[in-house]
């Protein structure tokens, strides 16, 4: 049996109190524990950010990377073993700002690992700036005058990538959080998990109040129609919704790539190279 405690690290998270990163988390623990995944069969891989600590908070394989360079990292190890359950864990300035390029690329080849991003509009680690999602008037230390440029849709965007299974939480909402989570997990293909979480301490306009107010539940009767996830994707204004938006079962990168026919690259034999291969390479 495997026990949410199992996934305890030994850092205790420094997040700021009622920051929207504890609950996710959280729900990310428990559905692991849930779904019977043990710790030593789990990686996650983060980059650069507040919300890309979770890596120490966690017990299980972690990588700490670079700011929107955590994709790339996160599609190799589950090339090499595919046996480990992988989730990428950032923020939406590593994401949708200098990570967008890894971004659209692993959706598009479809790799099997789960993307969740913390977003709360905000360049939280280096205090307040305007982040990809902000919105337009959005007032901080780098745009003193007003955000003049329009934000990214990070769904809209994931669907036209290509990604397979897209789905929006809230963190004020840590148990519809898990079930997005479950669904991201155990679905086989890229996954992409957009979380609204408020950031308590510079971020004083989009708030737990403000999305509450905000956000409905949705539930579409076929998820796996593109045109209308693409269409409720773009639904803005008073009232936001949150939920999964789009599955689709479609031939993953690593079913696909021919040095998998001799099965995953863990189980392959090592091979030295030698004079000879480097000759005939040459």
């Amino acid at each position: 049996m495997v026990s949410v405690n199992d996934f305890n690290g030994r850092v205790k998270p420094d997040w700021c109190p009622a920051c929207g990163n504890f609950a996710q988390l959280s729900a990310i623990k428990s559905v692991l524990s849930d779904l019977g995944v043990e710790s030593h069969n789990t990686a996650v891989i983060s980059g650069i950010g507040c919300s890309s600590n979770l890596p120490e908070f966690i017990k299980a394989y972690g990588f700490h990377g670079l700011h929107g360079r955590l994709l790339p990292v996160a599609s190799a190890v589950k090339w090499a073993n595919p046996k480990l359950t992988v989730i990428a864990y950032g923020g939406d300035g590593d994401g949708f700002f200098e990570g967008t390029q890894h971004f659209f690329h692993t959706a598009k080849r479809n790799v099997d690992i789960t993307y969740i991003v913390s977003d709360n509009q905000v360049f939280g680690l280096t205090t307040g700036q305007a982040s990809p999602t902000a919105e337009i008037g959005f007032v901080s230390k780098s745009t003193p005058d007003g955000n003049i440029e329009r934000p990214i849709n990070p769904l809209a965007f994931a669907l036209a990538a290509g990604a397979t299974y897209v789905a929006r939480g809230f963190s004020g909402d840590p148990k519809h959080l898990s079930e997005l989570i479950k669904g991201a997990i155990q679905h086989k293909g890229f996954s992409f998990v957009d979380v609204f979480s408020p950031c308590v301490t510079f971020n004083k306009i989009n708030t737990y109040d403000y999305f509450r107010k905000k956000v409905y539940k949705y539930e579409p009767e076929d998820p796996s129609n593109y045109e209308s996830a693409y269409k409720k994707v773009l639904e803005a204004g008073e009232k936001l919704p949150i939920g999964v938006f789009y599955v689709s079962n479609q031939k993953r990168y690593e079913e696909m790539d021919p040095v998998w026919s001799a099965g995953p690259i863990i189980d392959q034999a090592i091979h030295v190279v030698t004079e000879e291969d480097l000759e005939e390479f040459l």
